[in-house]
């Protein structure tokens, strides 16, 4: 069976030993590199495809969540960190597992069995996202393809959703984090809990604000980074 390749993205030097040290006592995992910040891990990820990130939150340069929400594909990512309050926004963003600092052994080996049970159950597939340019929702009762480069935002509606595009508008029962799972990270970005956008339609920002088409969309007190980062 072939080893599942990690990196660690960590500044305090005590853990990056210490995960290096459960790592190695991981049959099936294997350490490619550690990182002490987000921009460094950005640079090699861009030649080199790993299966799991081990990633702290508060690191220099890049945050750990502004550093997730830009990967176009991520890996598996086990968060790392002395910090619980942000356990919540790390499963919105799809995160496997979350450790709390400092952590044992017993505790690291359920984080990365889950991540090695959902890869045998649903290999990753690193093309499939860019493939597609399009996506179908259920639109009164029918399926309704909707291409990707004609959405221009997305709005929350309690249990249903809003998607606005350049032709029409529909709504769909659904969630916006579901919705948001089928969209291209590269192509959209969540800027509002309420919010999803398309990055190429946006005409202008400020730091409270998007303008597209005329319409001006709030930017979310925990989501300013995102536009820093555009």
């Amino acid at each position: 069976m072939s080893k599942m390749k990690c990196i660690i993205v960590e500044d305090e030097p005590l853990a990056v030993k210490v995960l290096s040290d459960y790592i190695a006592q991981v049959p099936f995992l294997e350490l490619h590199g550690s990182f002490k910040d987000a921009i460094l891990a950005t640079d090699y990820l861009r030649s080199n495809i790993v299966d799991l990130i081990f990633l702290d939150i508060h690191l220099p340069k890049l945050k750990g969540m502004a550093f997730l929400r830009t990967l176009t594909n991520p890996p598996a990512i086990v968060i790392t960190t002395a910090y619980h309050q942000y356990a919540v926004e790390g499963f919105n963003l799809n995160v496997t597992d979350y450790l709390l600092k400092p952590f044992e052994f017993e505790r690291f080996l359920v984080a990365v069995t889950k991540v090695k049970t959902a890869q045998t159950e649903k290999p990753r597939t690193v093309d499939e996202p860019e493939a597609r340019d399009y996506l179908f929702l259920n639109v009164q009762k029918k399926k309704v393809k909707i291409l990707f480069s004609e959405i221009l935002y997305i709005e929350s509606q309690r249990e249903y959703i809003k998607i606005v595009t350049t032709k029409k508008e529909y709504i769909s029962k659904m969630s916006t984090h579901e919705i948001e799972s089928l969209l291209p990270s590269n192509l959209f970005k969540r800027i509002h809990r309420s919010f999803i956008v398309s990055i190429s339609k946006i005409e202008s920002y400020t730091a409270e604000a998007v303008e597209m088409s005329g319409v001006s969309i709030p930017i979310g007190r925990g989501y300013k980074d995102v536009i820093d980062h555009l």
